[in-house]
């Protein structure tokens, strides 16, 4: 290779990594306060990744346990939309569940044996559509507050960005189950 084709070569490489590495940067969400933005950014980002992993599982996979302890990756979906529907409440509503809300969504509070046996016989989308449902009215909530609220505490040594980074950490630990899961699905 000539010294001006490495040159060249070297030239178009670079800017091809600079605009790959540009689709995985956090910003800020537009119409959004900007810490609030970039939590958005990431929380979105997470359960896009979530969302595309599992949308096309059929009714045995969503299913599946592995074993006497594993939870179903539909136990773990609805898991997420309740924890995230718990924390919306809490921070964005400043009011606990409803009796109502509590009974819905109670049995996905916790994952075990309960969950293992009755998380079961729903379609993926039924746990995905939930959670779009869920993080619509927790887009709709994060867009009404701002930055001053996002640093407020909720409780004595937790404030709301805490609380939402919480719900962020739990759906990257349980992408991570998710993806054992589906790793472990028959052939």
């Amino acid at each position: 290779m000539t010294s001006l084709k490495r040159i060249v070569f070297l030239f178009v490489f670079c800017f091809s990594v600079l605009g790959v590495n540009a689709q995985y940067e956090i910003k800020p969400v537009e119409g959004y306060t900007p810490q609030i933005g970039v939590m958005v950014n990431m929380l979105e980002d997470l359960k896009s990744r979530i969302t595309e992993m599992t949308h096309d599982l059929s009714q045995e996979e969503t299913d599946f346990l592995f074993d006497d302890k594993a939870n179903s990756i539909g136990a773990l979906i609805m898991h997420l939309a309740a924890t995230e529907s718990y924390y919306q409440v809490e921070t964005l509503e400043n009011r606990q569940w409803t009796e109502e809300e509590s009974e819905f969504w109670g049995i996905a509070t916790g994952l075990g044996e309960k969950q293992r046996k009755e998380l079961q016989g729903k379609p993926i989308s039924y746990y995905l559509d939930l959670w779009d449902e869920v993080r619509s009215k927790t887009l709709k909530g994060l867009k009404a507050k701002d930055d001053i609220w996002f640093a407020a505490n909720v409780d004595e040594n937790v404030n709301n960005h805490w609380a939402w980074f919480h719900i962020l950490e739990h759906s990257a630990n349980h992408m991570g189950q998710i993806s054992l899961v589906k790793n472990r699905l028959p052939e």
